[in-house]
């Protein structure tokens, strides 16, 4: 293997790195000389070192019926449970206009595997949405419902796509990574996805010219190789996109919220993650994510201070003010910001705050 002070070139020369070279760096570097090193990088991929992003959209769940059943989850239904609800197009107005009052624009759209929604509820949702205003964005589903769509109507995932970016889909989310190794994923979601599933759907959706997200939920049953390895897949795919393609444009790690979940009773665990952690995660992120320009701290499951740290250690993003969550925030997450509160944190970290939009276009 390469010395540090090797990797190190390979780094900064925006060079993959293999599993046993980002291993060194995360498992040996202190905290500081990681932290350095990716806010070096932050620097350099976004020109301007003191503008740090923020957003105002709203997160709807379409339903909480799902037939996954993922052990980390508290907030989906079975289907047939009595609280079982798919939100009805009132609502949707209703949220909306309470999102626009706040000068957003944009729906982060979510929900269960329901068994029974197919391909024409979704497009004719989207429709429904656009028709009541045409400028909104939908930022909505993610790999783990394309498959299930698929599935449902017996088409290809890419028909899909296809047809639900004809009914509105602005973008695509990165949900339902959890971390891509089966390994896990049969252990916390095994009736989601496999992770080759909800890469091929990123390389499809790359190929459509569709704008991604990506994230990883962490700090539960994978190992320190397999969160690498899961940035690595994401940053492979990237790789791959068509050059006039956006990709991915964004990536987010958030740790595991345990409170109340199966998966916390099954192996008697609590969320033990440090900020240092964290931190690290983060920093990683940057120096391995070399080909996505934008990392965000999620606040919202480490709460502010850490967030804030995170912006000297390679994010560039806070993320949204997040009107509305519901399934982080049913195991344990409890920070909020408004969108003064927001723009102070990011001030008091040494910053200066910028409102985009989700294709990270600035909005004055």
């Amino acid at each position: 293997m390469l010395s540090a002070s090797e990797i190190e070139k390979k780094v900064f020369r925006k060079e993959d790195l293999s599993l046993s070279e980002a291993m060194y760096l995360y498992n040996n570097l202190p905290l500081a000389q990681i932290a350095a090193m990716a806010n070096e990088l932050r620097c350099q991929a976004k020109g301007n070192e003191n503008n740090v992003t923020w957003l105002i959209d709203r997160n709807v769940n379409i339903t909480n019926i799902c037939c996954s059943q993922c052990s980390f989850c508290n907030f989906y239904r079975k289907p047939g449970h009595s609280e079982g609800t798919i939100t009805k197009i009132e609502e949707y107005a209703e949220k909306i206009a309470e999102l626009r009052k706040l000068g957003g624009n944009q729906l982060l759209l979510q929900g269960g595997l329901h068994p029974k929604l197919g391909l024409a509820f979704y497009s004719n949702l989207f429709k429904e949405l656009k028709n009541i205003y045409a400028d909104l964005r939908l930022h909505a589903l993610g790999p783990p419902e394309i498959v299930h769509i698929a599935r449902i109507e017996k088409i290809t995932t890419k028909e899909v796509l296809e047809k639900l970016i004809e009914a509105g889909l602005d973008s695509l989310p990165g949900a339902g990574a959890e971390i891509l190794s089966d390994r896990v994923r049969k252990i916390i979601s095994p009736v989601k996805c496999s992770s080759e599933e909800w890469l091929r759907v990123m390389r499809e959706a790359h190929s459509l010219n569709l704008v991604t997200s990506a994230t990883m939920m962490f700090n539960h049953v994978e190992t320190p190789e397999e969160r690498i390895e899961h940035l690595i897949k994401i940053r492979d795919v990237q790789s791959l996109k068509p050059k006039d393609s956006t990709g991915f444009i964004s990536f987010t790690p958030w740790p595991f919220q345990s409170a109340g979940t199966q998966l916390a009773k099954d192996f008697n665990f609590a969320n033990k993650l440090t900020a240092a952690q964290y931190i690290r995660i983060i920093a990683i992120s940057r120096i391995l994510l070399h080909n996505i320009k934008n990392i965000q701290a999620s606040w919202l499951t480490v709460g502010k201070e850490t967030a804030q740290i995170c912006l000297h250690a390679g994010a560039n993003d806070f993320g949204s003010i997040m009107i509305e969550e519901n399934v982080v925030s049913s195991a344990g997450a409890s920070y909020k910001f408004d969108i003064n509160g927001i723009q102070q944190a990011i001030t008091e970290a040494g910053f200066i705050p910028v409102r985009r939009n989700q294709y990270f276009e600035e909005i004055t």
